[in-house]
């Protein structure tokens, strides 16, 4: 999305509280508190500036998209931020992590690849002077 940034949500528009536990895929907008367990997919909803947060008890037991993450917990799964991503000390990710934008605090942990998305490009032609 050439020239479609977007900004962190600043409010939290749900949570999911330290004693709750979810079994299944989370799809949200806004911005997403995890404090407890999923044991599924979290993403934000397709063409919105979601913003997740997963705090130092939560525990995410599958794949992660959102445009905004910040990990304090930890993730057992892929990582598809797909603009800022930011990795606190108590993180920890198994699983390939997508990025445009990386923050990795000391103490971070990853287990898998870092892979950055580069600019989208398109419609580039080259023509050769006679």
């Amino acid at each position: 999305m050439f020239g479609r940034e977007s900004k962190p949500q600043n409010r939290i528009d749900s949570l999911i509280g330290a004693t709750t536990r979810v079994e299944g895929n989370v799809f949200f907008s806004g911005g997403l508190r995890i404090d407890g367990a999923v044991r599924g997919n979290v993403a934000a909803l397709p063409d919105q500036p979601g913003t997740l947060v997963i705090s130092e008890q939560a525990r995410v037991d599958g794949e992660v998209q959102a445009a905004h993450v910040v990990v304090n917990g930890t993730i057992n799964g892929p990582v598809d931020a797909r603009e800022t991503l930011e990795l606190q000390p108590g993180s920890r990710v198994k699983g390939d992590v997508h990025y445009k934008s990386i923050e990795i605090q000391q103490g971070a942990i990853v287990e898998g690849r870092l892979v950055h998305h580069s600019a989208e490009v398109k419609g580039v032609e080259l023509k050769i002077a006679k």
